[in-house]
């Protein structure tokens, strides 16, 4: 599987900006329904002091509910890292957890050790997490549906298949930015041009946002300056879609 490079450069740029921001920017390309590509409210920033994540997924399924079928083929922590060769980039280990609802954790210490010392930078689960109080410590960013205290049968059951989390289906190397806000993909073909447009939409924002610092209760002028935010958004997106 070859899965093309987004130069390290602009992975930096966009790790610069919040979830939102880049959210709102690939939405001016409409290249998607602007209800789809990002997670929703069941997958949550355990640590949402940690700053924004970028990388490519490295997918994986798991179970906890039951013990392993004899003789059944299964995937590893091994071969799970040994996967992440096939990435162009850093890892963002992405769990679809098999069990509804989530009966144990998807993660603890240990496993975020590995991740991060096979240079992953973050992880993302449909079911829990454990061990909070190490895995700060790490610096690791995780993201979760909830937290439990045992990993009761814990065992992948695939790895590098199309997973859904959140609601998101999530394919081995798609690019991945998460803060403690959420969530989302951001489609490889215009991730430079994302990076390199945030900026100015955050400038086209700040028009509102400089008028209320202000403390003008102008109404008139108020609208305005939202008229005239608008009408530079716009102007960006037609930009953006030539």
């Amino acid at each position: 599987m070859s899965i093309p490079e987004v130069p390290a450069g602009v992975l930096k740029l966009l790790a610069q900006f919040d979830t939102p921001t880049i959210c709102n920017v690939i939405e001016l390309f409409a290249v998607r329904p602007r209800n789809t590509g990002y997670m929703d409210a069941r997958i949550r920033a355990c640590f949402p002091e940690m700053p924004p994540i970028v990388g490519y997924a490295s997918t994986a399924t798991y179970r906890g509910a039951a013990e392993r079928e004899e003789g059944a083929s299964y995937a590893t922590l091994d071969e799970q890292v040994r996967a992440f060769d096939e990435l162009p980039g850093p890892p963002i280990v992405v769990f679809q957890d098999l069990d509804d609802p989530p009966v144990s954790a998807t993660f603890g210490e240990v496993m975020c050790s590995t991740y991060q010392a096979f240079g992953a930078v973050g992880l993302i689960t449909s079911g829990a997490a454990r061990d909070l109080d190490q895995v700060r410590r790490l610096g690791f960013p995780v993201f979760a549906s909830g937290v439990i205290c045992s990993h009761a049968y814990s065992h992948f059951t695939s790895i590098h298949q199309p997973v859904r989390v959140g609601g998101l289906t999530v394919r081995p190397g798609d690019l991945l930015h998460a803060d403690l806000n959420g969530v989302t993909s951001v489609p490889r073909p215009i991730a430079a041009a994302v990076a390199d447009a945030a900026s100015e939409y955050m400038a086209c924002e700040s028009v509102v946002l400089d008028f209320l610092k202000t403390g003008s209760k102008d109404v008139r002028a108020y609208s305005e300056a939202r008229q005239e935010c608008m009408r530079r958004i716009a102007g960006l997106a037609r930009r953006l879609r030539r």
